[in-house]
């Protein structure tokens, strides 16, 4: 019995080792592509944001083809696109969505006014998660996405407003279908859907979704840009498609592991641990403002009160299956009941616990 106890609690220690990982790996790769793009969308002078995020996910596509005719994938693409084709283009069209809209309203409104509205993603998760997957938050947990939001809001707010009523309503857009896409993807993944197969599948629909947009804003200026800097085009777009194919398999795992909500809840706190180590190490302290600091405390709060309810949640679990249980809760298994009656009267369960009459055999009653 201590034998099982010990493979248990090792077992666990393994795989809260392999979430943290897993935790660092998102982080990392989340602000690693996030500057790449800026700098290649600024610094650098590589103004093609619609090119750049084809070009990642024909990147994935190509990236994966190799693994996906081989086994074990290839025997379950017919089932898989036969049964969630929708989804999946769904999910295509919200990412191709997303970058479009975002991309037009920063044309109509400010960066950070931008940058305020995106903020509030977790909350539009949530909604979008009571719609796609049928996933209710608690009283609790609501009230810590909103305290979350509220202070990001505050945290990257810098006093401008400039934009049009066309720009914030682009902006809104974007947020909307970039939280239903995670929910999407969240459906999906709790649906015999691997992430590498979610990857695989829907690149080729965001790309035929963008390509066109590209070529309808952007292909004359590329054409243009591309004769004067040959050699670093292809070094940029090489360089951000392979850490944009890592990001995207490893955002998939992180929904697969936790839940949509809680990705976007670590995209916020990810914003937030940015401000402050800004601060501390490049010694930018006359930044952070008394708003800032106000909205940053008030981020760290929400963010305490979430992980409060998923940890009790979690220990209500270990309670009642005597052990760690389902790391999520819609994993949880459902165990019918005797009251549950077939139609001949007789219990419905699949699996009917044995009665505690039973003896083997050639052995005297009593002694079992």
């Amino acid at each position: 019995m201590f034998a099982g106890i010990s493979s248990t609690g090792a077992d666990g220690a393994i795989q809260s080792a392999l979430d943290f990982l897993l935790v660092v790996a998102f982080l990392t790769l989340n602000s690693t592509l996030n500057l790449t793009n800026k700098w290649a969308l600024s610094s650098y002078g590589f103004r093609f944001p619609l090119l750049l995020t084809t070009c990642h996910m024909s990147f994935s596509f190509l990236a994966l083809l190799p693994f996906m005719v081989r086994e074990p994938f290839r025997s379950k693409h017919r089932e898989s696109l036969a049964t969630q084709w929708k989804g999946l283009v769904a999910i295509g069209i919200y990412m191709a969505a997303n970058i479009s809209l975002n991309n037009l309203s920063l044309v109509l409104i400010t960066l950070s006014l931008n940058q305020v509205i995106r903020s509030s993603i977790p909350v539009c998760a949530a909604v979008s998660a009571v719609v796609i997957e049928k996933k209710v938050p608690s009283a609790t947990e609501a009230t810590a996405l909103l305290v979350l939001t509220a202070g990001v809001m505050m945290a990257v707010f810098e006093g401008s407003v400039t934009g049009s009523t066309a720009g914030i309503l682009l902006c809104i857009c974007g947020t909307v279908c970039n939280a239903a896409m995670i929910c999407t993807s969240g459906k999906l993944l709790s649906e015999k859907m691997d992430v590498l197969r979610l990857a695989f599948y829907t690149a080729p629909v965001s790309c035929a979704v963008l390509l066109p947009l590209f070529v309808a804003r952007e292909s004359t200026q590329f054409r243009e840009y591309a004769m004067e800097n040959s050699a670093g085009v292809a070094l940029v777009l090489l360089c951000s498609s392979a850490i944009a194919l890592l990001y995207n398999v490893v955002h998939a795992a992180m929904i697969k592991r936790t839940s949509a909500v809680t990705v976007t809840v670590l995209g916020e706190v990810k914003v937030v641990g940015l401000l402050i180590l800004s601060a501390i190490l490049l010694d930018e302290k006359k930044i952070l403002t008394v708003k800032m600091s106000i909205g940053i405390s008030l981020a760290m709060l929400g963010f305490g009160m979430y992980s409060h309810t998923k940890i009790e949640k979690i220990q209500q679990q270990a309670e009642l299956y005597g052990g760690p249980g389902p790391q999520k809760l819609d994993q949880i298994p459902y165990t019918k009941l005797d009251s549950d009656k077939g139609p001949s009267g007789k219990s419905a369960s699949l699996n009917p616990l044995p009665s505690v009459d039973k003896q083997p055999q050639g052995m005297p009653k009593g002694m079992a």
